[in-house]
């Protein structure tokens, strides 16, 4: 074989072997998966821990007494919704959500026990 029949077998192989290998592109990552939920719901929307009244959507919710509310924790970081006495949903990851069932009536303040700024209100009737 000539040298130069050879160098350009070589370049060939080469090229072929880089063009058939893996790329360094990342397969994008799965949205967390939203939790269906029926019935009365607040959210823990993105960027929550910066946020004030607004971290619940919605921030005010009036609901029955008797009702459950479902928190579902829509941001990337884990939250809670906590009101003292009445209800603690523990730990909510991304992602995933917590139902609580409200028996009193009257106005109940709740928030998150990680970030404290976070706060939301339930007017169970």
């Amino acid at each position: 074989m000539h040298r130069s029949t050879r160098l350009l077998f070589v370049s060939l192989a080469a090229a072929f072997a880089v063009g058939c290998g893996s790329s360094n592109s990342s397969t994008p990552a799965s949205p967390t998966p939203t939790p269906t939920v029926t019935g009365p719901s607040v959210s823990m929307v993105a960027g929550a821990s910066l946020l004030t009244s607004t971290a619940y959507s919605p921030g005010s919710l009036t609901v029955a007494r008797g009702s459950s509310v479902t928190f579902v924790n829509n941001d990337n970081t884990s939250h809670t919704a906590t009101a003292s006495g009445q209800f603690d949903t523990g730990l909510i990851n991304p992602g995933s959500s917590k139902t609580v069932t409200l028996s009193t009536a009257g106005t109940v303040t709740y928030h998150c026990t990680i970030h404290p700024g976070m706060t939301g209100t339930l007017i169970v009737q």
